[in-house]
């Protein structure tokens, strides 16, 4: 399998702490992984740094085969989409115009959206559970629909890679579900998906691994069915028991667990 994305020998410090050291990954295309980890364990800068909106310091990430920070933004855009954890920037303009913006990093010079772009935004907003609202101006949504909205204008951009943090941020469990199951299929169609989840059981369901933070500069990089109770008390510092939910395996702090 091609590795669009890698990084090696990567480094994020924060002042007074380092939070990733020699971490060394491939990103391959049809593959889906979780990042797990407790508030501050630098999950955001992670993603953002893969994404090339902040300098590693030190290590390298690379795009199809090349460094990031030296690539054009507009080109890296048609082959990486980001989605972070708060909207850049106040909502403006109606959903329509606002997921169509994804488009923008394929057009060319003096070039519009096209019939075919707009078919683009029509599928993305009804996959995103948002049909039919599409003359509803943004800042008249919900926070859970604002966050559909930002999803379906990175399927309307329509990466190789989608670079996701916490995506299921302000959704209900079905729409958590249904946006989860969408990037999981199109993993399957050759996409590669990174996102930062808060429910183990979510990355359970969904991924193929978990790259679990801990915050101690190591990046524990676990294939799914080999992740155990044992890593998520290391990472979260409650104990967790193992069940299962039909043919679903299911961690749960167990009854006794208290916060160490």
């Amino acid at each position: 399998m091609s590795a669009p994305l890698e990084t090696r020998g990567l480094r994020i410090n924060v002042p007074g702490r380092v939070l990733v050291d020699g971490f060394d990954c491939a990103l391959h295309a049809g593959e889906f992984v979780a990042v797990l980890g407790g508030n501050g364990t630098g999950k955001s800068l992670l993603l953002r740094t893969l994404a090339g909106l902040r300098a590693a310091d030190a290590g390298a990430v690379n795009l199809d085969g090349g460094e990031i920070g030296l690539q054009p933004r507009r080109l890296i855009a048609t082959r990486l989409g980001f989605l972070p954890q708060d909207p850049d920037a106040p909502p403006q303009g109606s959903l329509f115009e606002s997921v169509l913006l994804g488009r923008f990093a394929h057009l060319g010079f003096w070039e519009t959206n096209g019939p075919a772009d707009e078919q683009r935004a029509h599928a993305a907003l009804a996959d995103a559970g948002l049909g039919g609202l599409e003359a509803r101006e943004l800042a008249t949504l919900s926070g859970g629909e604002q966050r559909r909205a930002a999803i379906a204008r990175l399927l309307v951009q329509s990466p190789a890679v989608y670079l996701l943090d916490e995506p299921t941020n302000h959704l209900d469990p079905a729409q958590q579900l249904g946006i989860l199951g969408h990037l999981q299929k199109l993993t399957r169609s050759g996409a590669a998906v990174v996102a930062s989840l808060h429910d183990p059981n979510l990355a359970l369901r969904f991924a193929d691994r978990i790259w679990l933070m801990s915050g101690t500069s190591s990046v524990d990089d676990v294939p799914c069915d080999r992740l155990e109770p044992a890593h998520l008390t290391r990472l979260y510092g409650v104990d967790y028991l193992e069940t299962r939910v039909a043919d679903l395996r299911v961690m749960v702090p167990g009854p006794t667990a208290r916060s160490r």
